[in-house]
């Protein structure tokens, strides 16, 4: 027996499961640095052991210490059996399967995937791929109003945007809303539940689909049933709304009761187990869709409700409007709350310290970047990937122009630091899932985190970025033209450690779209390998200019440039 080799999997979602009809997909990890080649072999579970089929599994690509390989079984009854076959260059081998490694199948035994149940499958809605959302902080937009945001709709539009974002609209005492008062209400500064109807008209007629926010986790301490707590104390009907500690019930000089964070006695935390309180919030949720027909929901601090909630959320809602779209705040590693039963997508916040890592600080190289990049998407199955929130900044974070004046490489950050947002930016509009825009930066707003970072949007075109405003409306016109770009599979092409260079490609059935970004001050000729056999010449969608593509091609990629070749 060889050396031992690490390997990981296990019958379960994001290592096994399903990828279409009759499709199961089979991810495994392995020990990196070994070159092994591995295969699965499969079988319906029932078959006779030995009727197994042998199939080459693909290396995707190294995530640090492990590499990724992947593969698609196709089974007609749903029912499998499979284990894995690892060989090395110099031909020793290993079996692994559900009891381990050893030198022979037998002792290895195989993974069951008992049956594909069709709810399993995470079912997206059907408009969500492809989407380009924009996230709007409604106080600080247009006029901090609904109707100042419908008049914005053409703006969105020509911005080339699919859907939009809405931090809370709900009656709430404070300027961010997060403290509801009042759930069925809309806030008397944003207007009226007509002007939220006559928005979303507005929005569908342009195209656009408008997700609101529900914060299911706490209430306010102005919201009635805390009121009523407040009053009632131990007496009150709705003392088990809550967690209450102790009585009587105190706000100062700290709370006696559970609360969002630590100690916000105005946002005391919702007991989501009583099931009166889960009816309330389910209520809420259904209301919006129906009367207003929202697109959506971006469920607040959803790591910390009762996951037997968001199931219960999830069933019911998506049986009436089985087009919702649901994306949990999740300010970590979401795969969990991922896995068909709960989420569509995530808040990918995750992502985005990758990329701040990489473009604004510089404090990684391509290497580290794209192992990132596949840890992280190794993680979620592939639907849930391909509804990631994948952001750049929000309401809760550090504008990413800031971030990158204010760090990164050499003694001009500054200088560097609207090309480093380009490039981040142009990242962020060729990648897997769904982009979210947070309104503004596309011309340049600036600002630390909250609240620096809801500052007014600017609106007047001399203290807009130009440049970075029509950057945002090519990539997104691409990326909307492009199938590949919306749909296609992630995987890498090549890093360039030393040039600070990495390329990826996107991939949809026989198609291909190259991606190159140079993340450094200096230009660069790059021999590569041939990134399709089908085609003689490749063309940069951005420039329009053409590559011999051969066996070997020669690119050209300016300082803190990128290419998008096809």
């Amino acid at each position: 027996m060889p050396t031992r080799w690490f390997f990981y999997h296990t019958a379960e979602d994001p290592f096994a499961f399903p990828a279409g009809p009759g499709a199961l997909k089979l991810r495994l990890f392995v020990q990196g640095g070994q070159q092994l080649c591995c295969t699965v072999i499969h079988s319906d579970r029932y078959d006779s052991p030995g009727s197994e089929q042998p199939l080459l599994m693909e290396r995707v690509g190294s995530a640090g210490a492990y590499e990724i390989h992947e593969a698609v079984i196709l089974t007609e009854t749903g029912k499998c059996r499979y284990l894995f076959h690892a060989q090395n260059p110099a031909g020793e081998y290993v079996w692994f399967g559900e009891r381990g490694v050893a030198v022979n199948r037998e002792h290895a035994g195989s993974f069951q995937y008992a049956y594909m149940h069709r709810s399993e499958a995470l079912k997206l809605p059907s408009w969500s791929t492809g989407s380009v959302v924009y996230q709007i902080y409604p106080s600080s937009f247009n006029q901090g109003t609904l109707q100042g945001i419908t008049e914005k709709i053409p703006y969105l539009q020509e911005l080339g945007v699919t859907a939009v974002y809405m931090t809370p609209i709900f009656e709430s005492p404070s300027e961010h809303k997060y403290n509801t008062s009042d759930y069925y209400r809309i806030d008397p500064a944003f207007g009226s539940i007509d002007d939220l109807k006559a928005l979303v008209e507005e929005a569908h007629r342009h195209g656009i689909k408008v997700l609101l926010d529900a914060v299911f986790n706490h209430a306010g301490d102005t919201f009635f049933a805390f009121r009523d707590v407040l009053e009632h104390g131990e007496h009150s009907r709705y003392k088990d709304w809550f967690f209450i500690r102790s009585y009587p019930v105190r706000q100062l000089p700290s709370p006696t009761y559970e609360t969002f964070a630590k100690a916000e006695a105005s946002m005391p935390k919702l007991n989501m187990d009583n099931p009166e309180t889960a009816d309330y919030m389910l209520a809420v949720a259904k209301y919006w869709v129906r009367e207003a027909g929202i697109d959506g929901w971006r469920l607040d601090v959803a790591n910390e409700v009762n996951p037997q909630f968001w199931t219960r959320l999830r069933r019911e809602l998506k049986a009436e409007f089985p087009e919702l779209l649901l994306i949990g705040e999740i300010m970590h590693a979401s795969g969990p709350w991922l896995r068909g039963d709960q989420f569509d997508g995530g808040m990918n916040y995750v992502l985005r310290e990758a990329v701040l890592e990489f473009f604004a600080l510089q404090a990684s190289g391509p290497a580290r970047f794209m192992e990132q990049l596949l840890h992280a998407e190794a993680l979620c199955n592939d639907q849930a990937n391909s509804a990631m929130f994948q952001l750049l900044g929000s309401h809760d974070t550090e504008r990413f122009l800031t971030a990158c004046k204010e760090n990164g490489r050499g003694w001009d950050r500054e200088g560097t630091a609207l090309k480093r947002m380009k490039l981040a930016v142009f990242f962020q509009l060729t990648y897997i899932g769904i982009p979210m825009i947070y309104y503004g930066d596309e011309v340049g707003m600036e600002g630390a985190t909250d609240p620096h970072c809801r500052k007014p949007m600017l609106w007047q075109a001399q203290e807009q970025n130009a440049e970075l405003h029509e950057w945002y409306k090519t990539l997104i016109a691409l990326r909307r033209q492009h199938t590949i770009l919306q749909k296609g599979a992630f995987r890498p092409w090549f890093t360039d450690e030393v040039r600070g260079v990495l390329g990826f490609v996107r991939r949809w059935e026989q198609d291909k779209i190259g991606v190159i970004i140079n993340n450094s001050p200096n230009a660069y000729q790059l021999e590569l390998c041939s990134l399709r056999s089908d085609k003689n010449v490749l063309t940069d969608l951005l420039s329009g200019a053409t590559i011999r593509n051969s066996g070997r091609i020669l690119v050209e990629i300016e300082p803190f440039g990128c290419l998008l070749l096809y």
